[in-house]
């Protein structure tokens, strides 16, 4: 069993050099304590917050820093960029007509980095 991620869940992308916190907006009316989150809590910079320095070498700004660089690898800030649901939710368990986000989901950056949930906010409720 999974557990119910919520506002606050401590979020780690692949790519980035610090953790970040969730941020779940109270729209569904849904709490454990705080805001629960479904998969579609999934917008950059609303939901998501930056996680530091960026170190992938798909990203944009990455490119032309390192090139700035003479190829020396140059992280720069963070700026999520994520375009589709977390995946894949919990089927069985509704927010707002959506499935709910669990610790075991999975969010991808069109950078390349995997963000995943490190610590859900919570550990009170568990779902599937």
């Amino acid at each position: 069993m999974g557990q119910q991620a919520c506002m606050g869940a401590l979020l780690k992308c692949t790519f980035g050099a610090a953790p970040s916190a969730m941020m779940v907006l109270p729209l569904n009316l849904v709490l454990t304590v705080v805001p629960d989150a479904n998969i579609m809590d999934s917008k950059p910079m609303l939901n998501i917050l930056p996680f530091g320095m960026c170190m992938s070498m798909s990203n944009p700004m990455v490119i032309a820093a390192t090139a700035a660089a003479l190829g020396v690898p140059t992280p720069m800030p963070c700026i999520p960029a994520t375009v589709a649901p977390w995946v894949p939710g919990s089927p069985t368990v509704l927010i707002g007509n959506m499935p709910a986000l669990n610790n075991s989901s999975k969010l991808m950056c069109m950078w390349g980095g995997v963000i995943g949930v490190t610590m859900p906010g919570q550990f009170t409720v568990a779902i599937p």
